[in-house]
């Protein structure tokens, strides 16, 4: 049986524990020591892959980027390769996540990450994990069972604001030995976003509607995973960001749109490639981290934030910092696109899953900071060892623990230029969002393409460093920018930017099929009267109890 490589065994970022096996992370989610899974060392490319991956389709790229961090012992090759074609096989495009080019002449493109069966990125990656937890229970079961033991069970409880709580409902619908509790603030996410949460009927589905906010939800369910009864009775498990296996499946697109821009070039010319991302939990481009780490010719990641910035701040000076707004000038956003859904503190804008006051990915690549700038091992040395892991682990504890205190954080220099080395940043306003959706949809060449707001804070960035680099005299960069979402989940913020443009019409030109009569459909759901854990704790368990019944 093959030994795991160190890129396929896993570590907690706080420096408290060792040795993971990739299932134990997809299963446990969140390190007992409150610290996030990583590999214990980032694999590097193949020395073939430019070639040898080159016309790979996405579901081959996903093979192939995986393996290298799944050992065959965990996942035998064939097994992976089915799960893989599975979790792919209810996308809408059959590139999963096409390249489409925006603005020709400057080398701008839109990577549409939105074609899975919630229209938003999160699907990319939780189409993939519903699988594995659905693919490791089996086979657990299959082993208790024979053995005359208790089945396994897993309770995957979360919360969100809209995206996030359709696409692990989606994921996870109908999966065996899986049960799904997903909270929500009741009246404030928006109908689209409740409709494709609470219309979904499978019987190990369950919504919670919170009187409270987005925070409450969020609070509540840290609540219930230190529960020291719960979340051992029911295995609890996660599925937002912190989650490892949602980062590496986002991975994955990043080779595949590299070579869908590169496969263009004339034979012998280098692809020179900047990726902008729309950022908020700093997920999505940490997986465009570990592909640059990997040896993706990534010229830079682009960090593209609306008015709460705080990874912009970071990135132009060092300190990792809190600013919490009040009430009154915090008040923003549309509410029907679920602005009101967000925690206090932060500024309501117009891109909503992007209002965060802290970034909880984030730690996972202060770690790396970390492990170069203090514990001084270079990115080339493979794994490091058991006293750079813990002198690591220790530097970031103490980082979260300042912020956490404090309200920030200051790092050294070098830190600061190691992340300037790979990152540089850019913020938008949410008149600038507005603006760019009435660019894009009446100006040629792109015109009329609809960007979603979180897209459309992408594309504003890519703009703007298009002109710098003319100015710079770099006309051979193309700049890719992540397309988050469809533009119907939040079309309250569409619907302003285009309200004068006469061609615009959201039925005929934007609402996709699939959301005709969503609205209109059967749905459960449970409210929860009062923001209170032990009242969700109770629900869950009675829940529970009445699902098994079935």
């Amino acid at each position: 049986m093959a030994v795991p490589t160190s890129s396929q065994r896993y570590l907690s970022s706080r420096g408290g524990s060792y040795g993971f096996s990739f299932e134990e992370v997809v299963l446990k989610g969140l390190a007992s020591d409150r610290g996030l899974f990583i590999p214990e060392a980032i694999p590097s490319l193949p020395a073939n892959w430019a070639s040898t991956w080159s016309k790979l389709s996405f579901q081959e790229l996903a093979f192939e980027v995986l393996s290298l961090y799944i050992s065959p012992s965990e996942i035998p090759p064939a097994d992976l390769k089915a799960l893989i074609d599975r979790s792919y096989s209810t996308f809408r495009h059959p590139d999963i996540v096409p390249v489409i080019d925006l603005v020709p002449e400057d080398n701008l493109h839109v990577m549409e990450l939105f074609h899975g069966p919630t229209f938003a990125f999160k699907d990319v990656a939780l189409q993939f994990v519903g699988n594995l937890f659905e693919y490791f229970l089996v086979r657990k079961n299959a082993e208790q069972t024979a053995e005359g033991g208790k089945r396994h069970a897993l309770t995957v409880i979360g919360a969100t604001s809209g995206d996030t709580g359709s696409a692990a409902i989606y994921g996870l619908r109908g999966k065996k030995d899986v049960s799904v509790f997903i909270l929500h603030p009741k009246d404030k996410v928006s109908p689209i976003q409740e409709a494709q949460m609470t219309s979904v009927l499978d019987d190990n589905v369950h919504n919670l509607a919170v009187v409270g906010t987005f925070d409450d939800c969020q609070d509540i369910v840290k609540t219930l995973f230190s529960h020291p009864v719960l979340s051992k009775s029911h295995n609890l498990g996660a599925v937002n960001s912190i989650n490892w296996a949602r980062i590496l499946a986002q991975i994955v697109y990043y080779f595949s749109s590299y070579f869908a821009l590169a496969n263009k070039l004339p034979e012998g010319e280098s692809l020179k490639i900047r990726f902008v991302v729309p950022t908020g939990n700093f997920g999505d481009i940490l997986a465009g981290y570990f592909a640059k780490r990997m040896g993706l010719p990534i010229d830079k990641l682009v960090i593209a934030t609306n008015e709460n910035d705080i990874l912009d701040r970071f990135v132009k000076s060092g300190r990792y910092e809190k600013h919490p707004v009040s009430a009154e000038e915090g008040a923003g956003g549309i509410a029907e696109d679920g602005a009101k859904a967000r925690p206090g503190g932060v500024k309501e804008t117009l891109a909503p899953a992007m209002d965060i006051l802290v970034s909880s990915n984030f730690e996972r690549l202060l770690w790396y900071l970390a492990l170069e700038c203090v514990s001084e091992v270079p990115l080339s040395n493979g794994e490091p060892s058991k006293e750079q892991k813990a002198t690591t682990g220790k530097t970031v504890l103490q980082w979260m623990h300042s912020l956490k205190t404090v309200g920030s954080t200051i790092m050294p220099d070098s830190v600061l230029a190691a992340a300037q080395r790979d990152f540089v940043s850019e913020r938008i306003s949410d008149e600038e969002i507005v603006e760019i959706i009435k660019k894009i949809f009446t100006e040629p060449p792109s015109a009329p393409y609809v960007l979603d707001p979180h897209s459309a804070v992408g594309v504003a960035v890519a703009l703007r460093l298009v002109e710098k680099a003319k100015q710079d005299g770099e006309e051979d960069v193309h700049f890719v920018s992540l397309s988050t979402a469809h533009p119907a989940k939040f079309n309250h913020a569409v619907d302003l930017a285009l309200k004068d443009v006469d061609s615009y019409n959201f039925d005929t030109t934007v609402r996709p099929k699939e959301f005709i009569g969503l609205e209109q459909r059967e749905k459960r759901v449970r409210v929860i009267e009062v923001a209170d854990p032990e009242l969700v704790r109770a629900a869950v368990e009675e829940m529970l109890e009445l699902e098994r019944k079935v």
